[in-house]
């Protein structure tokens, strides 16, 4: 069962970098503010409350769309990562009252 739910699950853990996170950010408020814009301008024009937020709903799926899955440009710059030391390795550890405990 592992094998099938292991793929499934790494597709939707949602792995972005940081670079990604701010991707994301700019892309999510220009949608949002060109959708607000357009909708509140196509309102106006026809004088039609109900375009407008249909337009405005529609902006925003698009964002969410855009912005929530975890799509491969959003993860390519990773960070490199330190390797954890173990504490027997000879590094300082953590000591308390002169004992070494990790």
């Amino acid at each position: 069962m592992d094998d099938i739910l292991g793929p499934v699950q790494d597709a939707f853990e949602g792995q972005i970098d940081f670079h990604g996170q701010r991707i994301t950010e700019i892309l999510s408020t220009a949608i949002l503010i060109i959708s607000g814009a357009a909708a509140f301008l196509i309102g106006y024009i026809y004088q039609d409350i109900h375009l407008t937020l249909w337009i405005g709903l529609a902006g925003t799926l698009l964002t969410a769309l855009v912005v929530i899955p975890p799509w491969p440009v959003y993860n390519k710059h990773p960070e490199k990562w330190l390797v954890p030391s173990l504490g027997n390795s000879g590094g300082p550890g953590i000591v308390v009252d002169g004992v070494k405990v990790a």
